[in-house]
């Protein structure tokens, strides 16, 4: 049997590849302890507000975060962090940490995003420590924002930058449907929907972002930015962000 490339369906992954792929599995499961479930990107405000009342008002808020607002901006910050490290530019990437960082539109955002990031790092760093690892965050001098945190430490593990942009915009992607799951409330069945329905839009958001240059960077998604500032004096909160 063979696909449609040619290559056998049953051909094995080179040790490269097979731990490129464990690494990145391992990084983005919903089990890798980065706090993220105890985030929700302003969806508890935009629930609240009556924004979002089931799966369909789910899946087109969280389509237009993907799109238009933090979705594609974080591939694109992920993206060119991951190009600095495997180039070895340490200038550059100092200043797309420090601009990803400045980009969240609230102060439960820079939580969200920095937290998950200095997790992110901390745990890597004792289970898979490289002195390419050291190097990189050094250079970033300052707090990291979670898609260049995941960008550096790939390059540094030389995982494909289109895998990871990929499974980190799915690995956010589900933790926002799991927000959203435990606030509608939404069964097991509607989060997977939403999920399957996002995937294309998960698909040409990655795209996108690999082609993006920093001066593409750009959100236009005011409610959901809004649904952030709000949320920070929320009278009755599950998440922190």
């Amino acid at each position: 049997m063979t696909t449609e490339r040619g290559a056998s369906a049953d051909e094995p992954l080179s040790a490269q590849q097979g731990a490129a792929l464990y690494r990145l599995m391992t990084w983005l499961s919903p089990s890798f302890p980065v706090g993220a479930f105890s985030y929700s990107s302003g969806l508890e405000w935009a629930v609240e507000a009556g924004d979002i009342t089931d799966a369909t008002s789910l899946r087109d808020w969280l389509a237009a975060m993907l799109e238009h607002g933090a979705g594609f901006c974080d591939g694109v910050f992920l993206a060119h962090a991951y190009r600095a490290v495997a180039t070895g530019n340490e200038p550059a990437l100092r200043d797309i940490a420090e601009l990803a960082v400045a980009f969240v539109p609230s102060a439960e955002r820079h939580l969200e995003t920095t937290a998950q990031g200095r997790a992110f790092i901390e745990i890597v760093r004792t289970a898979w420590a490289s002195d390419g690892l050291e190097r990189a965050v050094k250079a970033c001098d300052g707090a990291l924002a979670y898609p260049v945190a995941v960008g550096l430490v790939s390059a540094v593990h030389g995982v494909p930058l289109a895998a990871t942009l990929h499974a980190f915009l799915h690995a956010v992607v589900s933790n926002w449907i799991s927000a959203g799951a435990r606030l509608v409330p939404l069964g097991q069945t509607d989060s997977q929907r939403v999920l399957a329905a996002l995937e294309p839009i998960v698909i040409a958001t990655g795209d996108r972002a690999l082609a993006a240059s920093l001066d593409d960077l750009g959100s236009a998604t005011f409610r959901a930015d809004l649904a952030s500032l709000r949320h920070e004096t929320q009278y009755t909160r599950l998440f922190r962000s």
